[in-house]
């Protein structure tokens, strides 16, 4: 038996920790998030998806229901409960393929996990194929009654959720089949802030608004949602003091504009210190999406949302101080807070290193190191839980790469495109931003999803969560096209015995003879 003494991820309880039950209902269901009316793949009916609201130290058993029927989106499904770290639960991580088999329709599947005193922003999406670009996204908060950047902020509350999401007038699948036909990704028809947005020509659907008390501090919690663009967030006449990326709190940071990649999240703290009157929110996505040269439907400028002060009228904001025009938030200058025990795995030489070079020989597919990711046909966590402990033990072997226990990896990504990576099972310190040749080991910001957008893009982390993990684009149309590895991390450490092993529950045994015996349309 392996000693505590390697320092893997633990699973204590919190002293006040809860076992939260939640139901959700997978639907197919007519939609107008823009005024466009479209089926939509909606959990519980709307999109985005509720929110998840738990507290520090809660677990979770998440019964999902999937009752899609709509024959022109994909009917099996899958969800990723994305930044969670899941120790010992890596089968309920969610990438199909990586972590699971597809849930079959009319099948329920527990995702039953702790969120192992984790707090901030997350949020779930479909992780099978681009499933999620038709509807299955939401955000997930998980509170810390004792949070200590608390003093900063008065509210923070369902009220303070901001999701900004990119959103399609066609199904995935049929987005997707152009994709790989002509090599250009999708463009989005409209861009969305709590789920409704405008499009070029389209109906005055009301926008979001958020209501604030002048005087009052808000902790704004900001999800992109998003399947292809970053936006640049802001408040007109208002400055956001930046204190949380991706679930790990840090030193506040003040500016007037932030930009968010696919999947990335924030929290910023507003005051609100103006005079009472309704100001715009502003998130133009941008990052390729080529306006109505590619789209005649999509204005990013479309994209608002009205910020309306107690006694404010009921109209739009005449506002147009926007934030866009100040300072941005520079990764760079943001540095975890000391209780995050910011440059933890020090300055030395890693334990393993990975270069990994992107390229494009064969558009509109993308290769990591000359090998596009194909998703296997059994899940890479099946088989280790099988006896896969070498690399050639894997199929197909060239695209999972071995990590061993407690080594300090860095990860190096060469390259321009703006290539939101995400890295499930584990944050990591970004040692170097892109676009820089400073490398910073004493505070780098620390988070799980990073753009490359240039220069030689690094990142560390530390080898403590045994399980299957997935590093990929977050951009879904990219990784759908190859951009993607796995880490089998630690195999023996899985398996019965360990005690780190996986939890496997037999709903999740039976979804692979399940999902199988499917006829392709079920698929």
């Amino acid at each position: 038996m392996l000693p505590v003494a390697l320092g893997l991820i633990s699973l204590l309880p919190s002293a006040f920790a809860e076992l939260r039950n939640f139901d959700l209902n997978i639907v197919s269901t007519p939609l107008a998030p823009d005024g466009f009316e479209r089926s939509v793949i909606a959990p519980n009916g709307t999109y985005p998806g509720p929110t998840f609201m738990v507290n520090k130290g809660d677990s979770v058993d998440i019964a999902m229901h999937n009752q899609l029927v709509d024959p022109s989106m994909r009917r099996s499904t899958s969800i990723h409960w994305h930044g969670f770290f899941q120790a010992r639960t890596s089968y309920a991580d969610g990438p199909a393929f990586v972590n699971q088999c597809p849930i079959p329709p009319n099948t329920t599947f527990h995702y039953a996990f702790d969120t192992a005193g984790q707090t901030g922003n997350y949020w779930y999406h479909s992780h099978l194929s681009t499933q999620y670009c038709d509807g299955l996204r939401g955000a997930f908060a998980v509170y810390d009654p004792e949070d200590p950047l608390g003093d900063l902020y008065d509210v923070d509350d369902e009220t303070t959720i901001i999701t900004l999401s990119d959103w399609y007038h066609v199904v995935a699948p049929e987005a997707q089949a152009d994709f790989f036909q002509s090599g250009t990704v999708p463009i989005p028809d409209s861009g969305l802030i709590n789920g409704v947005g405008r499009y070029v020509g389209g109906p005055e659907v009301p926008y979001a608004v958020i209501n604030v008390e002048q005087g009052k501090r808000y902790r704004f919690r900001v999800f992109a949602l998003s399947c292809r663009p970053f936006f640049t967030w802001s408040i007109d006449n208002h400055n956001l003091t930046v204190m949380e990326l991706d679930g790990v709190e840090h030193d506040p940071v003040t500016v007037q504009n932030v930009d968010i990649y696919a999947a990335q999240r924030f929290s910023a703290v507003v005051e609100a210190n103006q005079p009472v009157d309704n100001y715009w929110m502003r998130a133009p996505p941008t990052g390729g999406v080529g306006g109505a040269a590619g789209n005649p439907n999509f204005n990013p400028n479309l994209t608002l949302a009205i910020v309306r002060y107690a006694g404010a009228p009921d109209a739009e904001p005449t506002s147009n101080n926007t934030g866009i025009l100040g300072i941005k938030l520079d990764d760079a200058n943001m540095h975890p807070i000391a209780s995050e025990n910011p440059g933890k795995l020090g300055s030395g030489p890693p334990d393993i290193f990975f270069e990994l070079n992107i390229a494009q020989p064969n558009p509109p597919f993308f290769d990591i190191n000359n090998i596009s990711y194909i998703s296997p046909t059994l899940p890479v966590l099946l088989q280790i839980l099988s006896g896969a402990a070498q690399p050639q033990d894997f199929l197909p072997s060239d695209q999972i790469l071995l990590i061993t226990p407690n080594a300090t990896i860095e990860v190096s990504i060469p390259g321009t495109g703006a290539h939101p990576f995400h890295l499930h099972g584990h944050n990591f310190d970004v040692i170097r931003q892109p676009n820089s040749n400073v490398t910073n080991f004493v505070n780098p910001p620390r988070r799980d999803v990073t753009p490359i957008n240039g220069g030689n893009t690094t990142f560390r982390f530390k080898a403590d969560n045994p399980g299957a993990w997935f590093l990929h684009c977050h951009i879904d149309w990219h990784l759908e096209a190859g951009l993607a590895v796995v880490f089998a991390e630690s195999p023996s450490l899985n398996l019965e015995g360990s005690p780190f092993a996986q939890t496997t529950p037999k709903d999740w045994e039976d979804l692979c003879p399940d999902y199988n015996a499917l006829a392709p349309e079920l698929q």
